[in-house]
């Protein structure tokens, strides 16, 4: 009695153990699932957009100059200084205008007793020569005499008034309301205006409205058009994003490293003027936007299986032709099944891509890697022993 219940124990425990290692075995699509890296099909939105780094600056930024040259007698503004268009920013030391402008109006006095002699010498003349004491000639001397004093009287009224231009460009006016920006002079100092004007401050008319003045490389100034909203952030504020429109795309390119740029011009609200000239802004164009729509990442478009390790787990579905510029071929994983689908694809955002057609939905396992393909030590099935190398 003792060796049936033996056997049949043992039986049991035979069977016991065949069903545990079948129960063990991974079926094909556990073997799948653990050999194939795979990402869902989703729906969602695609913004594609050009990245680029500008710098803030005003709207209108005015350089004052001056048109005369002089020592800086006094200075009545600063940095950060709030000005009015008229008012006087600073002051050259006017004595030699003024010497000027007292010989000029000493000249034009001079003159003006050289016309009074030159008449009254013409009348006298006029007088003999009707009563035939003097001839003709003296007589037309006369009178280009007295047509050269007045010549003269209007070359120094010139003067006067070219020394007294000069005596006013000696006090520098604001030519614009704004806020002064830079000041790049000091009390003392002499400025020279000949060939070419010295800025001595820079005024922005206003900073409320500011610009970005950006460089976009040619592969990506194509989309972009007048009108487009841009965000960008500046590192002064991080996790603040900020928006402005695309106002002008500037004809004239720049060779940089020999890459094609063009600058292209953004406008930019700052109501807090907490934005400030100077800074870099890292900007985003929207050139296209979809939403709602079917889309996969980029990863899955890229994957490539090895044809003799997954022909075992080909579907027998083969392609009828060969994709064209727009279509992509991706796998798709059911059931331990791996097939190809053919899709024609759009806008793509660097992480995404559109499905404009295809025999997908949302859901969808693709196939971006394959684990197997990492060699014996990247093998991670349940068969797959640790193997040690010796040195």
């Amino acid at each position: 009695m003792k060796r049936p219940k033996r056997l049949l124990l043992i039986l049991s425990l035979v069977l016991l153990a065949v069903a545990v290692i079948i129960a063990w075995q991974p079926s094909d699509a556990r073997k799948a699932k653990s050999r194939y890296t795979t990402v869902a099909v989703d729906r969602g939105a695609i913004r594609k957009s050009v990245a680029a780094n500008g710098t803030l600056n005003p709207l209108v930024l005015v350089n004052v100059g001056t048109q005369v040259s002089g020592t800086i007698q006094r200075l009545q503004v600063d940095f950060n200084d709030r000005v009015q268009k008229g008012q006087t920013l600073a002051q050259l030391d006017p004595a030699l205008f003024n010497a000027a402008l007292a010989q000029s109006r000493a000249n034009l006095k001079s003159n003006e007793a050289s016309l009074k002699l030159a008449e009254a010498n013409a009348g006298r003349t006029h007088h003999l020569f009707e009563q035939g004491y003097v001839p003709r000639i003296e007589w037309d001397q006369a009178i280009q005499t007295v047509s050269s004093a007045r010549a003269n009287i209007e070359a120094a009224k010139a003067l006067v008034l070219r020394d007294e231009t000069n005596l006013r460009y000696s006090t520098i006016l604001s030519p614009v309301s704004g806020i002064v920006i830079s000041r790049n002079v000091d009390i003392g100092q002499t400025v020279a205006a000949s060939f070419q004007t010295p800025t001595l401050f820079s005024i922005a008319e206003n900073l409320k409205r500011m610009q970005i003045d950006t460089t976009v490389a040619e592969a990506d100034v194509g989309g972009i058009k007048v009108g487009q909203l841009a965000n960008f952030s500046v590192d002064a504020f991080p996790g603040r994003d900020y928006g402005g429109l695309v106002r002008q795309i500037r004809l004239n390119s720049q060779v940089l490293q020999n890459v094609v740029t063009y600058n292209v011009v953004i406008d930019v609200g700052n109501p807090d003027e907490s934005l400030l000239p100077g800074m870099t802004a890292f900007v985003n164009i929207g050139i296209a936007e979809r939403l709602d729509v079917l889309r996969i990442p980029l990863a899955a478009l890229r994957y490539k299986p090895v044809e003799e390790e997954t022909a075992p787990h080909r579907s027998p579905q083969t392609e009828s032709h060969s994709p064209d510029a727009d279509e992509k071929v991706v796998y798709r994983l059911r059931e331990g099944i791996l097939t190809p689908i053919t899709i024609r694809v759009g806008l793509y955002d660097g992480k995404y891509q559109e499905i404009v057609s295809g025999n997908l939905d949302d859901g969808d396992q693709l196939v971006m890697g394959d684990r197997s393909s990492l060699g014996e030590e990247g093998k991670t099935g349940p068969n797959q022993s640790f193997k040690l190398k010796m040195f």
